[in-house]
């Protein structure tokens, strides 16, 4: 069974930086992509920043150059590095994973159970 467990969320000052952790755990053939979403209170659900399995990354309007997402393919793990913060970026934070169980097979998509950001203005 597959499971994405998030960490990292919490409370910081506007222009501070937070680190958030996703680990895919189960079995699985590979991990095609992995990113995070965001969702702000009374928002929709948002992609903040996506990265495939070679590393090659694409990020929302509002996070580039202040957010860097990388990946570990050994570990099954993505990050996030969020530096300059805003009180736009508070949200809960979700990592998402495309994954497949087989190379001749479409993914399926995963999700954390969510991590909450509070950027205090």
């Amino acid at each position: 069974q597959v499971q994405l467990v998030e960490s990292g969320g919490g409370l910081v000052q506007t222009g501070g930086s937070l680190r958030l952790s996703c680990h895919a755990t189960g079995s699985m053939f590979n991990i095609a992509a992995m990113g995070w979403y965001r969702q702000a209170p009374g928002k929709q659900r948002e992609l903040v920043a996506i990265i495939n399995s070679r590393g090659s990354a694409n990020y929302a309007d509002p996070v580039k150059g202040r957010f860097t997402i990388s990946r570990d393919n050994d570990t099954n793990t993505v990050d996030l590095q969020m530096n300059s913060l805003k009180f736009a970026d508070t949200g809960v934070y979700y990592c998402n994973a495309l994954i497949k169980f087989a190379s001749f097979r479409p993914g399926r998509d995963y999700w954390g159970q969510g991590t909450t950001v509070t950027v205090s203005s």
